[in-house]
């Protein structure tokens, strides 16, 4: 018998958040503890905490979907903190636009967008 294997959470589709804080996020009948990215190929476990420290590695799987995402949201936790310029660039570079915001507005937006099937994204801070 093997150990259990411990994989990044994914979840193969679009949903809508459900309940965020406590230092995590409910959806589709699931709860995740830590970050989120919301793409269009699914719902995946993001390692950032501090919206501080985001940096363009940090944005990969969003770069490369870009053509599937008109808007990103980010919510950068608790209160909106502005993404560095250099990494705005990039991801408008991709070809979205980039909305920053607490990760509560970005939760409230991207349900609102979703149900509205507009061409949605999110990478979302926890929140405690």
């Amino acid at each position: 018998m093997t150990g259990m294997e411990i994989r990044a959470a994914h979840f193969p589709g679009r949903a809508p958040i459900d309940a965020y804080g406590n230092g995590g996020f409910r959806f589709a009948d699931m709860s995740h503890r830590g970050s989120l990215l919301c793409l269009p190929s699914g719902i995946y476990g993001w390692e950032p905490r501090d919206a501080a420290m985001l940096a363009e590695e940090d944005f990969v799987r969003p770069i490369e979907e870009a053509g599937r995402i008109q808007i990103l949201l980010v919510g950068t936790g608790s209160s909106l903190k502005i993404l560095p310029v250099q990494l705005r660039k990039a991801l408008r570079e991709a070809g979205m636009a980039v909305e920053t915001m607490s990760t509560g507005a970005a939760v409230r937006t991207f349900n609102v967008l979703l149900a509205e099937e507009r061409a949605v994204a999110a990478a979302l801070i926890a929140v405690d």
